[in-house]
């Protein structure tokens, strides 16, 4: 991995889906360092069997447990509780240019993020992300 990364969130904030495209495609290793976490990877590998579905995981400090994202996937992650610091290895440096989004909320994918919709809490930047249909895949 060439890059960690921690974030601060409080409960029900909703971050994804993102994903970089190209040489700057990154598999991420995600883990919760304090508090509770929904964490979402969507397969977007045109040539996977399982392209356009979504694998959700809870991720918490008691489990200690880890989840593995690899490249071809859209990551997210709902907080679950009070606040959360979340941690992320990347084998791929951050890179504005190949950066993109799918909308967290997109109806074809049907993603249940584990916070009631009301409480969500959405980056103006995540808000305007596109639909899965308009996605570039892998």
């Amino acid at each position: 991995f060439v890059q960690d990364n921690e974030s601060q969130s409080t409960f029900g904030v909703v971050r994804g889906l993102h994903y970089q495209i190209g040489e700057y495609a990154q598999a991420k290793l995600v883990r919760v360092v304090k508090g509770k976490v929904f964490d979402v990877a969507v397969d977007l590998r045109k040539n996977s069997q399982t392209f356009g579905k979504w694998y959700g995981i809870e991720l918490s400090e008691e489990q200690k447990n880890m989840f593995f994202i690899p490249k071809g996937f859209a990551h997210g992650f709902s907080v679950l509780s009070e606040t959360a610091v979340f941690s992320y290895k990347c084998d791929q440096f951050y890179n504005k240019e190949s950066e993109r989004g799918i909308l967290f909320s997109d109806p074809k994918l049907k993603i249940d993020w584990k916070i009631p919709t009301n409480k969500a809490i959405i980056s103006e930047k995540d808000k305007i992300l596109p639909l899965f249909e308009y996605a570039d895949y892998f």
